[in-house]
C-alpha cells in the first residue's frame, strides 16, 4: 500500500472511530497512553503557520516552535480521493528550554527503547506533513473522529528519508491552546525520538 493510500485509510478509520451524538461539543483534552499533549501559543506570521509549544512537568520547561507551511494538494490520484493535503515545516528550537522530562515522557508514549539526552546544540528539524483531518474530537483512549465535529486538526509528520524515514502524529487545536505528539508505530519510536531530541 502506497504512503497515501495508507494516510487515507487512516483519515477513514478516524472518521469511523466515533459514533454520531450529534450536537455542539464542549472541548477539553483527553491524555492517553501513546501521547504526549503540551500547551500551545499561537505565533503572528504572515506566511506559514506558527507556534510555540510550551510542556511543563516536574519544574522543567520545554519550548519548540511548529513552523507549517503553506498545504497543498497532494498529487496522487489516492491523495485526491481522500482529500489529503501536505506541505513542509520545521521544528525549532526555542531559548531556555529544559526538554529533559519531555524526552523521557515521549520515549515512553512513543515505546522507544533508547533513553536519550537533548542535544548540547539544538538545531531546527524539517520535515513532510500530511494534513488527515480537520474540524475533528477527540475520542476517550486515543484518536479522533469528525462525529461530533471539534477544533482539532490531525498531521502526520515525516522525518528522515528510506531506511532512516520515520512517522509521528502531530495533532494541534488552537482554540483549545493544546497540542500531542502521539505514537504511529512503536518502530519508529527511537527514530522519532532521535529527531525531536534534536531540537527540543
Amino acid at each position: 500500500m502506497s504512503r497515501w493510500a495508507t494516510i487515507g485509510f487512516l483519515a477513514l478509520m478516524a472518521a469511523c472511530n466515533r459514533p454520531n451524538t450529534g450536537g455542539a461539543l464542549t472541548e477539553h483534552y483527553i491524555a492517553d497512553d501513546a501521547s504526549v499533549g503540551f500547551d500551545l501559543q499561537p505565533v503572528s506570521d504572515g506566511i506559514a503557520s506558527v507556534w510555540i509549544g510550551t510542556y511543563t512537568s516536574q519544574g522543567k520547561i520545554a519550548k519548540f516552535r511548529i513552523e507549517l507551511g503553506p498545504a497543498r494538494a497532494a498529487g496522487s490520484a489516492e491523495s485526491r480521493q481522500f482529500k489529503i493535503t501536505s506541505g513542509e515545516g520545521r521544528l525549532v528550537p526555542e531559548p531556555g528550554s529544559d526538554s529533559s522530562v519531555l524526552l523521557g515522557d515521549l520515549r515512553k508514549a512513543l515505546q522507544a527503547k533508547t533513553e536519550i539526552q537533548p542535544a548540547s546544540t539544538k538545531t531546527a528539524v524539517t520535515f513532510t506533513f500530511a494534513n488527515i483531518g480537520d474540524n475533528l474530537s477527540q475520542a476517550a483512549g486515543g484518536g479522533f473522529g469528525e462525529k461530533p465535529p471539534g477544533n482539532w486538526t490531525a498531521l502526520k509528520l515525516f522525518f528522515g528519508e528510506g531506511e532512516t524515514e520515520s512517522e509521528v502524529f502531530l495533532n494541534i487545536n488552537p482554540r483549545l491552546r493544546k497540542g500531542q505528539f502521539s505514537m504511529k508505530d512503536p518502530d519508529y519510536g527511537d527514530l522519532v525520538l532521535g529527531e525531536l531530541a534534536k531540537v527540543l
